[in-house]
């Protein structure tokens, strides 16, 4: 316990999230998990986009496990998904961890708290989202399932796919996914509806609910609303525009209804949810890069989404706009945005970027694939979204361990970074200015 008091913060975490997927690989091997046996491989696979909520898969759920499988994963969704920074804080504080002020400092920033009692009360907040969204979208689902599979599979169905859908998983009990109800209204309104409320953040739901509209928003909160909107408007507005004609997916309905309706769902899930009402392989390049970019960019912080986070990119965005318009402060909605949160923002953008081309080389490197399919996938693990085009069953042993260090940084890394870029050291020599050309 000695031992383990003296790492840090974050490593203590990496650690839990290692535990949880190590246990969740032991019990993907018990033979009442599966219909047949599966590699070790496989099990790990499995266990590691299940704990970070990522949704890619080498098993066929429907088909290779059994409803202790499928429950089992659904647990680990669960655990992973919840896994949140306010619930880091108290599980290291609960344990003895030593946090120092400067250490919590990036992550009370994050929540918008000021005090463990105020990060206490936002787990209540977070505790009563949870099973609010989740029963809710359970019952509706209901609507859709339990008079196609009865009652007993219905309701099975309709609560792996809420959860799946809260958490930003993207696993689905079908093999198909969600590809047979592509122009189900119900589905178009639920699952989209989870993942958005458990992908914006609950900080942000905290402030929608508790304060006056927009005037008593925090930035955090009127960042994330006006950039989920612009992404929502953007994802959807040009998948629509892009995929109208294409024969594989959307000019798959005749109805333009309907092919609004896909347009819709696929505009919206690439951040992070990770289900599909289309053929993710048949979509045009320029259309998977517009996905590989959303999946990057993820959802919000405090959230149940992975990627880079919207704020993130909004920081960024308002940096280089300060910059062309040659404004020494950076501002947003009547209020400044610090230097060292743009140093955040470059140093967060850097480590995307090296990780995914990282990622991608090694993959292009020892396989024999599409240059894109294999960015898409790449792009996916770090995104922790889990769409593919069909690509993950071909991954090679080395390819399998590289997706899954990719979906593992992309959920543990955050707070990592988070806790080092809160460490802040004054420097005891001071040297002179220098000059280098940019540009």
């Amino acid at each position: 316990m000695r031992r383990a008091q003296r790492l840090p913060p974050p490593a203590v975490l990496a650690l839990l999230y290692l535990a949880l997927v190590l246990a969740g690989s032991v019990a993907f091997l018990l033979p009442a998990a599966t219909t047949q046996p599966i590699s070790v491989m496989d099990a790990i696979f499995t266990s590691t986009s299940a704990v970070t909520v990522t949704g890619l898969s080498v098993i066929d759920i429907q088909t290779g496990l059994t409803f202790w499988g499928q429950l089992i994963l659904l647990l680990l969704v669960q655990l992973g998904g919840l896994g949140l920074m306010s619930f880091a804080v108290l599980i290291l504080s609960a344990l003895g961890m030593p946090i120092g002020i400067r250490h919590q400092t990036y992550l009370r920033e994050d929540l918008n708290q000021t005090s463990f009692t105020s990060l206490t009360k936002m787990v209540g907040i977070i505790l009563r989202v949870v099973l609010l969204a989740e029963l809710a979208g359970t019952a509706l689902l209901c609507l859709v399932f339990v008079p196609e599979f009865g009652v007993k599979t219905g309701v099975w169905h309709a609560a792996f796919h809420a959860v799946s859908a809260f958490n930003n998983a993207g696993f689905s009990t079908f093999s198909t996914g969600l590809v047979p109800y592509a122009t189900d209204p119900i589905i178009n309104l639920v699952i989209p509806a989870l993942f958005i409320i458990g992908g914006i953040g609950y900080v942000v739901l905290s402030d929608i609910r508790r304060r006056k509209f927009w005037t008593g928003w925090g930035l955090h909160t009127r960042l994330m609303v006006v950039g989920s909107l612009v992404l929502i408007f953007v994802g959807v507005t040009l998948t629509a525009v892009l995929e109208w004609q294409n024969p594989r997916t959307l000019a798959v309905y005749p109805a333009a209804a309907d092919r609004l309706m896909v347009a819709w769902f696929q505009g919206v899930t690439p951040r992070t949810a990770g289900f599909a009402t289309t053929d993710m392989a048949g979509l045009h390049d320029s259309t998977a890069l517009l996905f590989m970019a959303l999946m990057v960019i993820g959802g919000g912080p405090t959230s149940t989404a992975g990627g880079m986070k919207v704020t993130t990119v909004m920081v960024m965005f308002l940096a280089t706009l300060a910059f062309f318009r040659r404004r020494t402060e950076i501002w947003a909605f009547g209020r400044s945005i610090g230097l060292d949160e743009v140093l955040k923002v470059m140093a967060l953008i850097a480590i995307a970027a090296v990780l995914n081309f990282a990622g991608i080389f090694l993959i292009a490197a020892t396989h024999d694939g599409d240059f894109l399919n294999i960015s898409f996938e790449v792009a996916s693990a770090f995104g922790n979204a889990g769409l593919t085009r069909e690509y993950t069953d071909d991954l090679s042993t080395l390819g399998r361990v590289v997706i899954m260090v990719m979906m593992f940084l992309g959920r543990v890394g955050p707070l990592t970074l988070g806790f080092f870029l809160a460490t802040r050291t004054t420097p005891r020599v001071r040297y002179p200015e220098g000059q280098v050309h940019l540009g």
